[in-house]
């Protein structure tokens, strides 16, 4: 009788719709965990198709190709003795359905549907895929040809089943039906499943990991058994960066953990763990075994394959270990950087361009940039050659190996400082001391000479000449000749991008990194079409708390010590003239809020679903040490003029790495209108009545406008 079972799971960087790529990933990821001794291999959701495919997913060539790599596999010699469970799109009785599809040895032992789909945030599930809704029942599916001549299979079970092998039994979970409070591995559980597999597209958000971990444990933890997950790692084509976490859990304590940042294209965790230690865990719990007396049977699948060896006595086991958790700061450092590579050699570009002003944002995505490089030579010094040869090809040298970060830096990242005549000395060299420190190629340049031509046109046509308020002018006058040095700064970025490896006589384009927080796009402190409009955006998720302590954290980790004057420095625009050679304007003056209530104001606003009422009602408790009600009203109503005036903002917004639950991306995470009735009449007045009756309690005397 078998005890020990090895399984084996992995983090694949698939790419949506790159079948060719995605079939030889997870081949090798196959391979390796036969080589180690696993008898059942898991992967992620959606792997062979990628998971980002979205509206691909109703193009019947999708659903072709996923069954032509699919007939690769199972007819390649890698997955012959290992149960192989891999993920992709099925259509079945004229519905498309989010599969594992589980075979052995050429023959297809299950086809298992999605039973809970993702459907919040950024996920939409639900747009391309329907839930299967019957529980615990099969059917036949019928099999293409293509699939029918390699395993002479006409028709496999389709349906809400387990597997049965010689030695334990199997049931499977995909990514959401994981955090529903309903998970199927209750049932299962209840129903003698020893081992249960988790498939998941699960993207990174910063302080997230441990929930994900807390659940996978969790789901063992009352009911006993094994549990084994895999996810998607990489970019895959869009804003989300999956992280990895591959990890297998036994009865409520983790015994394999996979990296959550990692280069590596496939990531393959085996472990070997003791049946019996199930067994005798379930023993004793007796609430368990009555519920477990009385479950609905679960139809079972036969396979004539065991996961373990019939004398195995001997065989070591894994342990129990304490989950790594990383900082916030470390997820900052690692996570963008992770993601800025894959989209830089995915689009086969020669590198990154970045406008840097000398302010905390700007730094810390060049930072982001410098991780990246330091996370690119390691890899290299690791061994491992996709990232050897991306690398290589990259910098357009096959003998080229990247060993120091800031060598590494200078070939494929240009910063440039664009200075116009409000711009101070010190964030000029604040800048310049940061590119010498990362080892970026600088560029220094003024832009006066194209903001005067613009404005003359302007002056030219109109026989008008706008001024800054501090000449007498009017605040539009003031802000357009702000925005006008923006725009130039974009258009001459873009210039740079394009040309720059050409002037010094080398091949290829650079992106253009944005560098707006995602505090700024939520207020709309940017100008529409200015250097935050960009090819991506690293930073856009991120919040300015957190990267002032990702700033710190480079300081005392990378030894930036330019950095020390960037954080000590107030954060200003510089679009405005000097006062006596200093800058005179500053963000959260012109903001007219600060980075820290902008974050709240978020938080609420996308986490919380509050409307100006229900942030008011929340505020005036939390604030109620420093706030009265009526400067709260005050706030709230400013923050939502301001949001509303400036949503349309971001319909242009540059694609950003998500890190936020309170992004404003309104391509696809945040879906709200951008013409708003800025008044927000009704909404005000409500506040204003509240506010009228909490001063009169408060023996206050009325005013009349409460702003």
């Amino acid at each position: 009788m078998g005890r020990a079972v090895t399984v084996a799971t992995c983090a694949l960087n698939q790419w949506a719709l790159d079948f060719e790529g995605n079939l030889e990933r997870i081949v090798r990821s196959i391979a390796i965990a036969r080589s180690k001794g696993a008898r059942y291999r898991l992967g992620p959701e959606l792997e062979i198709c990628g998971y980002g495919c979205s509206d691909h997913y109703y193009e019947s060539d999708t659903l072709l190709h996923s069954f032509q790599v699919l007939e690769k596999l199972l007819e390649s010699p890698a997955t012959q003795d290992i149960i192989c469970d891999v993920g992709m799109p099925v259509l079945h009785r004229n519905v498309r359905y989010n599969c594992r599809v589980i075979f052995l040895n050429k023959k297809i032992l299950l086809i298992r549907p999605k039973i809970a789909l993702a459907n919040a945030g950024n996920y939409r599930e639900l747009r391309w895929f329907t839930p299967w809704s019957k529980a615990r029942h099969v059917e036949e599916y019928f099999l293409p040809r293509i699939i029918q001549e390699v395993t002479g299979q006409e028709t496999v079970p389709f349906g809400d089943a387990v597997l049965a092998t010689k030695d334990t039994c199997l049931g499977a979970e995909m990514c959401e039906e994981l955090w529903t409070p309903n998970s199927p591995h209750i049932d299962m559980g209840l129903d003698g499943v020893e081992i249960f597999t988790n498939s998941s597209g699960s993207h990174h958000v910063l302080r997230k990991a441990h929930t994900r971990v807390d659940l996978v444990n969790s789901a063992t933890a009352k009911n006993g058994g094994i549990y084994i997950f895999a996810n998607q790692k990489g970019c895959d084509g869009d804003r989300l960066y999956y992280d990895g976490c591959a990890m297998i859990s036994m009865n409520g304590e983790t015994v394999a953990q996979g990296s959550q940042f990692s280069l590596d294209d496939v990531e393959v965790l085996v472990a070997t763990l003791d049946l019996e230690d199930v067994r005798s865990y379930r023993a004793e719990i007796s609430s368990r075994n009555l519920a477990a007396s009385k479950a609905n049977p679960y139809p079972r699948v036969k396979v004539n394959f065991a996961l373990s060896c019939p004398d195995d006595v001997a065989v070591p086991t894994c342990m129990p270990i304490q989950w790594r958790y990383h900082s916030p700061e470390e997820e900052i450092s690692l996570g963008p950087a992770c993601w800025l590579w894959d989209y830089l050699r995915r689009s086969k570009q020669a590198g990154f361009l970045l406008p840097l002003s000398g302010g905390i944002d700007s730094s810390a995505t060049a930072c982001i940039v410098y991780s990246m490089c330091h996370q690119v030579c390691l890899a290299v010094k690791n061994g491992n050659a996709d990232v050897l040869a991306d690398a290589r090809r990259i910098v357009h040298d096959e003998t080229y190996i990247p060993e120091d970060p800031r060598e590494f830096c200078k070939r494929v990242f240009t910063t440039c400082y664009m200075a116009s005549e409000n711009s101070s000395q010190d964030t000029c060299h604040r800048a310049k001391l940061l590119a010498e420190q990362i080892g970026s190629y600088h560029i220094n340049l003024n832009i006066d000479v194209a903001v005067k031509a613009v404005v003359g046109i302007f002056s030219m046509v109109t026989g008008r000449t706008p001024r800054f308020s501090v000449y007498g002018g009017s605040s539009r006058e003031s802000l357009a000749l702000q925005n006008v040095q923006a725009r130039i700064r974009m258009v001459l970025a873009y210039l740079f991008a394009q040309l720059t490896l050409w002037a010094r006589g080398m091949p290829g384009g650079l992106l253009v990194l944005g560098s707006a927080n995602v505090d700024e796009s939520l207020r709309g402190y940017l100008t529409k079409y200015d250097c935050s409009s960009a090819d991506i955006n690293p930073i856009g998720g991120i919040s300015k708390t957190d990267l002032k302590n990702f700033i710190q954290y480079c300081i005392e980790n990378f030894q930036l010590t330019a950095l020390r004057s960037i954080m000590s420095a107030p954060p200003t625009a510089e679009l405005e003239p000097l006062v006596d050679g200093q800058v005179a304007q500053t963000d959260e003056a012109d903001m007219g809020m600060t980075y820290a209530e902008l974050s709240i104001y978020g938080k609420l606003r996308k986490i919380a679903k509050a409307g100006p009422y229900s942030m008011f009602c929340k505020l005036i408790n939390m604030w109620k040490e420093v706030c009265t009600p009526r400067e709260v009203a005050s706030k709230v109503k400013h923050f939502f003029r301001m949001y509303s005036v400036n949503r349309h903002k971001m319909t242009t917004l540059t694609p950003s790495y998500h890190a936020e639950n309170y992004s404003p991306d309104d391509n696809r995470f945040d879906l709200r209108p951008f013409l708003y009735n800025t008044t927000w009449s009704w909404q005000f007045r409500c506040i204003d009545k509240q506010v009228s009756k909490l001063e009169k309690k408060e023996g206050i005397s009325p005013v009349e406008d409460v702003d």
